[in-house]
């Protein structure tokens, strides 16, 4: 397992190192595609979310489509057609960008919640059905949406129900001023993309997914875990608490973190290295705090005991 671990802290490295300075993130990332989930990234313009997924469809070796969501967009244009073929006299359906085994969603809420929500079905089955006829998209299956703050000009909220579907959210933010001096100095770091050799590929990746199945998870993290979930739904400082699902993610991103590192076991440092990606966006403060659900996960860490 070390050897197989050091890879893939190669490669999340050599993704992060595109955008300079974010390694955490390029890590974050692999953590969730090795958990079998999607992700979700939330930040201004031009801080390198798209840069941050052209390396990761290199390194991973999937096959690539890239879609600019727009407000015009129709879900057809996401999932494909039926188109009439006059030689044949029968209707052939022509496959959208959806049939790829790495989707970037590039500003997926600037389209409208029934563009956003054609992605749902495909998210959560790894399938679509079109013209009622269902389809099963490649495997592996990784959607990697970018999204605008919400209070930018042209942009839908993603509804709760959507949201639930991405596995992780993360934040990639300014780079610190060592790595945006070098970005200075060296030039546009999309440059250096077409020097990215893939290091792993679809079969290596679902071998790694079942791998993380088999990771080990003690009573006492079970128990960490239940704790966390349950002072979300009992502390007055939040809205609604975490859902199973919730939790189930929780431990199954916990799992490919500590596969990440090295571990065939998880420990509770795994579980806190990623709830904030994990909860932050299923949570929302009580209506009379102003807390965001960074905020309220800083909670979650300090008021509740490791152990019982």
């Amino acid at each position: 397992m070390r050897s197989t671990s050091e890879e893939l802290r190669t490669a999340a490295n050599e993704v992060g190192g595109i955008v300079m300075g974010k390694e955490r993130q390029g890590q974050q990332a692999f953590c969730c595609l090795l958990a079998g989930g999607h992700l979700l990234i939330e930040d201004l313009p031009g801080v390198g979310k798209t840069t941050l997924s052209q390396a990761f469809a290199r390194v991973t070796g999937l096959s690539y489509r890239r879609v600019q969501f727009t407000s015009d967009m129709l879900p057809s244009d996401i999932l494909g057609v039926s188109i009439f073929d006059r030689n044949s006299n029968a209707f052939h359906f022509h496959a959208g960008p959806v049939f790829t085994q790495f989707l970037l969603a590039d500003e997926i809420n600037r389209a409208s919640p029934k563009t956003q929500s054609a992605l749902l079905e495909a998210m959560a089955e790894g399938r679509v059905t079109v013209e009622g006829e269902t389809r099963e998209l490649p495997q592996p299956f990784f959607v990697m949406a970018t999204q605008n703050p919400w209070y930018q000009s042209g942009t839908f909220p993603l509804p709760e129900s959507q949201l639930d579907r991405f596995l992780m959210r993360i934040s990639l933010g300014y780079p610190d001023a060592r790595s945006e001096r070098s970005l200075l100095q060296g030039g546009d770091p999309r440059e250096q993309l077409v020097n990215l050799q893939a290091k792993l590929d679809g079969p290596q990746i679902l071998a790694l997914r079942e791998r993380v199945k088999q990771v080990e998870a003690r009573d006492s993290v079970i128990s960490y875990i239940q704790r966390l979930v349950a002072f979300s739904r009992e502390d007055a400082r939040f809205a609604f608490g975490l859902s199973t699902r919730a939790a189930l993610a929780l431990l199954q991103c916990a799992k490919a973190w500590a596969l990440l590192e090295g571990r065939d076991y998880v420990l509770p440092d795994d579980v806190q290295a990623v709830l904030e990606p994990v909860a932050a966006h299923r949570l929302q403060a009580a209506t009379d705090s102003s807390a965001d659900g960074a905020e309220l996960v800083q909670h979650m860490l300090s008021d509740v005991a490791v152990l019982a």
